[in-house]
C-alpha cells in the first residue's frame, strides 16, 4: 500500500478548480440534467433505480421474462424514473418533483404494465384491439414522446410524430413515398401491442444487453477504474514526446470502450488530461480537440463499444462478438491516426514528455490495482467462449465485485454498490427512451415499406453509383446526429439509409459500420459537436475552433469508413490471412501519411507541395489495389528521404 501512496503523490494532478464538472455535463449532456432531489423523494428514486438494476441483474443471470413482458417492465420503470428526475421545462423546479409529474410517472408506468397485466387477454385478441387498448396505446406513446423530449431534445419526438402522421396520411404523399394509409386501430396494434414498434428490437436491446453493460461500467467505475486507467496511460506514455496528449488518447479510448458516452467521457477523463496537456505547451483548443476525438472513438472501441453495436448485432442476426471483432481494425486505425497526429504536433512544437520521476511506476501500479483489468479480460473471454453478451456482462459484474476486494481501496463496499446500482439505472434512462421512440420510426418502416422507398430514392439520386451514395449517406448520418443521440441516429440511418448500400452490393457488416461511424462523427462535427464543445469548456477556448480541430484530428475516422466499404476485408468480410495483414499494414501506413498531411510536419516542417503529396500517398495506400499501394509506398519513401535530408542539414524553409 505504501508503494501505491508514494506513486499517487508523484502523479502530476493538474486540474482547473474553477470548472464545475456537474454544470459542464448538464450543459452538453442532456441526459445528465437530473433534478437534485432530497429527502423522501431522493429515497424513492434511489429505491426504484436500485430495484430496476437488481431486476436486470437477476434476469440476466437466471432467465429473462417473455419478450414483451421484459421490455414492458423495463420501459415502464424507466419512464417512471424519467418523470421524477427530469424537469418539464428549464423554469421547472430542479430540487423537487411536482405533483403532476408523479401522475404522469404513474400513468406512463401503467401504460407499459398494462401489457403485462393483460398479457393473456391481448394474446387471445391479437390484431383486434379494444377501445381501452387504443386509449392506453395513445397514452403510452404520448408519454413516451414527452419523456424522450425531457431526457434528450424535442427533435427525436418530433421526427417520431412525423412518421406516425406518415403512417396515417400515406396516400397523400408524393408517388415515390405513397402508400394506402392505415387506420388508428392498425397503427396502435403495430406500434403498441406488437413487437414491431415501441417494443421492438431497439428496446429489446436496451432491456437486455445495453442495460447490463451500463451497469457493468457503473460497478467498475466505483472500484476506481477511471483513475487507474489514467495512471496506467501515464505510466505507459506519459514520458514520451507530447506524453500528456498520448495519455489522453489511451485513457479516453479505454474509458470510452466501457462507458460508451462521448460527452460523459470528455467530462470524466478530460478534467485531468486537458489541463495536463495545456501545462506542457499544447494550445487549449488542440487539447480540448484531442480529448473529444479520443472520447468519441470509445463508442467504436471493443470489447464493450456503445449501445449501437448491440443493436447492429441484432439487426444483422449475428453474435455480438462478430461485430466487436469486425470493429477492431477500424477502431485501431482511428486511434492510431490520432496518436500519429498528436506525435507530429508535439514534434512540431518541440514538446517533451513528463519527467519520469513524476510518473507512476508501472510495476507497483499493476501490483496494487492491476486486478481491475480482470473484469475486462473476463468479458472478452466469455464473449469468445460463446456466452451471450447478457451472460458475459452478468459474469463481468460478479468478477468485478470479487476482484475489487483484492485491495482495500478498490473494494466495493455496500455503499459503493448502492451508488453503482443507482447510477447504472440513471445511465440507462436516455438510451431506453431513445430506443423506444426510435422503435416508432422502425415500426413505420416495417408497416409502410418506407425504408425500401428511401433506399430506392437515394440510389436514384446517386444514379446507381456507390461513391455518391456513400456521400449522401454520410451527410444524412451527420445531419441526423445534429439532433439525435448516437443510438437513435444509428437505428434511423440503418433503417433508412443502409438499405441503399445493400442495393449496391455493400456487405451488411461494412454498411452498418459505415453508418455507425458517421453517426458518431456528429459528436465532433460543428455546428453541434457536443463532445468537442465539452472539451472546449474544460480547455477554456473557442468551441468552434476546438470542433474544427477535432474534425481535422478525426480525419481518418471520416476516410476509413469509405475504405472498408471498398475493401471489406478490414471488417473481416471474406478475409484471408495474408490479404488481411497486407490490407491492415497498408492502411496503417496510409494513416501515417494522412497524419503528416494534416499536421504538416515530419522531422521538420513539410512544405505545401509535400503535404499535398502526402495526402495523395495516403489515399493510395488506403484504397485497395496493388498499383495504388506501390505508388503510396513510393511517395512515402520520397517524403522520408527529402525530410530526413532537410532535418540532417537543418535547412530552413
Amino acid at each position: 500500500m505504501a508503494d501505491q501512496n508514494k506513486d499517487d503523490q508523484n502523479i502530476p494532478v493538474v486540474e482547473d478548480a474553477s470548472i464545475d464538472l456537474d454544470e459542464l455535463r448538464r450543459q452538453f449532456d442532456t441526459e445528465a440534467r437530473f433534478r437534485d432531489l432530497a429527502g423522501w423523494q431522493a429515497l424513492l428514486v434511489t429505491a426504484v433505480a436500485v430495484g430496476l438494476s437488481l431486476f436486470h441483474f437477476y434476469t440476466a443471470g437466471f432467465g429473462l421474462l417473455l419478450a414483451i413482458k421484459q421490455r414492458a417492465f423495463h420501459l415502464g420503470v424507466v419512464l417512471f424514473l424519467v418523470f421524477l428526475l427530469y424537469p418539464m421545462t428549464e423554469k421547472s423546479s430542479k430540487t423537487k418533483t411536482p405533483w403532476y409529474d408523479y401522475i404522469l410517472a404513474a400513468l406512463a408506468a401503467y401504460g407499459c404494465f398494462y401489457l403485462i397485466i393483460n398479457f393473456d387477454a391481448l394474446l387471445m385478441r391479437t390484431g383486434l384491439p379494444t377501445q381501452m387498448d387504443v386509449i392506453m396505446g395513445f397514452l403510452t406513446v404520448g408519454l413516451l414522446l414527452e419523456a424522450t423530449r425531457r431526457v434528450s431534445s424535442p427533435i427525436l419526438p418530433v421526427i417520431a410524430v412525423c412518421f406516425l402522421v406518415y403512417c396515417y396520411y400515406g396516400r397523400y404523399f408524393p408517388a415515390l413515398f405513397q402508400h394506402r394509409g392505415f387506420n388508428i386501430l392498425r397503427i396502435v396494434n403495430h406500434m403498441y401491442l406488437g413487437t414491431e414498434g415501441v417494443f421492438g428490437i431497439p428496446i429489446e436491446v436496451s432491456a437486455t444487453f445495453v442495460f447490463m453493460f451500463i451497469l457493468f461500467g457503473s460497478v467498475l467505475e466505483q472500484t476506481g477504474m477511471g483513475r487507474f486507467i489514467i495512471d496506467l496511460a501515464m505510466a505507459l506514455a506519459g514520458g514520451a514526446m507530447g506524453g500528456p496528449a498520448k495519455v489522453a488518447v489511451i485513457s479516453s479510448g479505454l474509458m470510452g470502450s466501457i462507458s460508451g458516452s462521448s460527452v460523459a467521457n470528455v467530462c470524466t477523463t478530460g478534467m485531468f488530461t486537458i489541463p495536463l496537456m495545456k501545462s506542457v505547451g499544447y494550445k487549449p483548443y488542440f487539447a480540448g480537440a484531442v480529448e473529444a476525438v479520443a472520447s468519441t472513438g470509445g463508442q467504436i472501441m471493443p470489447p464493450v463499444m456503445g449501445a449501437a453495436a448491440f443493436i447492429m448485432a441484432q439487426f444483422m442476426g449475428v453474435p455480438y462478438l462478430h461485430v466487436a471483432a469486425a470493429a477492431v481494425v477500424p477502431a485501431l486505425l482511428y486511434y492510431f491516426a490520432v496518436i500519429v497526429q498528436v506525435h507530429f504536433e508535439a514534434s512540431r512544437l518541440g514538446l517533451k514528455g513528463l519527467p519520469r520521476e513524476q510518473l507512476p511506476k508501472l510495476g507497483p501500479l499493476m501490483k496494487t490495482r492491476g486486478h481491475l483489468l480482470l473484469p475486462l479480460f473476463g468479458i472478452i473471454y466469455f464473449l469468445v467462449a460463446g456466452y451471450t453478451p447478457l451472460k458475459a456482462a452478468f459474469n463481468g459484474i460478479l468478477i468485478t465485485v470479487a476482484v475489487s476486494y483484492f485491495n482495500k481501496q478498490t473494494a466495493l463496499t455496500p455503499k459503493k454498490m448502492l451508488i453503482a446500482l443507482e447510477s447504472g439505472a440513471r445511465g440507462a434512462l436516455g438510451v431506453a427512451c431513445a430506443c423506444a421512440t426510435v422503435g416508432i420510426i422502425v415500426g413505420t418502416a416495417t408497416l409502410t415499406g418506407l425504408g425500401l422507398r428511401i433506399a430506392s430514392a437515394i440510389v436514384t439520386i446517386a444514379h446507381g453509383m456507390l461513391l455518391p451514395t456513400l456521400l449522401l449517406t454520410m451527410v444524412t448520418c451527420i445531419l441526423l446526429g445534429a439532433g439525435l443521440p448516437t443510438t437513435a441516429n444509428f437505428i434511423v440511418t440503418s433503417t433508412m439509409a443502409a438499405p441503399a448500400l445493400f442495393e449496391l452490393g455493400v456487405p451488411p457488416m461494412a454498411a452498418y459500420m459505415f453508418v455507425l461511424y458517421f453517426g458518431i462523427a456528429a459528436d465532433l462535427s460543428p455546428p453541434v459537436a457536443l463532445a468537442a464543445y465539452a472539451g472546449a469548456g474544460i480547455a477554456g477556448d473557442d468551441p468552434i475552433k476546438t470542433g474544427m480541430t477535432a474534425v481535422k484530428l478525426a480525419l481518418a475516422g471520416f476516410i476509413v469508413p469509405f475504405i472498408y466499404v471498398f475493401n471489406p476485408m478490414l471488417v473481416l468480410v471474406d478475409a484471408t490471412p495474408v490479404r488481411f495483414i497486407l490490407a491492415v499494414l497498408t492502411a496503417c501506413l496510409g494513416v501515417f501519411l494522412l497524419g503528416m498531411a494534416t499536421i504538416g510536419h515530419y522531422k521538420v516542417k513539410l512544405p505545401v507541395y509535400l503535404r499535398a503529396l502526402a495526402l495523395v500517398g495516403a489515399l493510395g495506400l488506403l484504397v485497395p489495389g496493388t498499383v495504388t499501394d506501390i505508388a503510396g509506398l513510393a511517395i512515402m519513401a520520397v517524403i522520408h528521404f527529402i525530410q530526413a535530408t532537410r532535418a540532417k542539414k537543418a535547412i530552413p524553409l
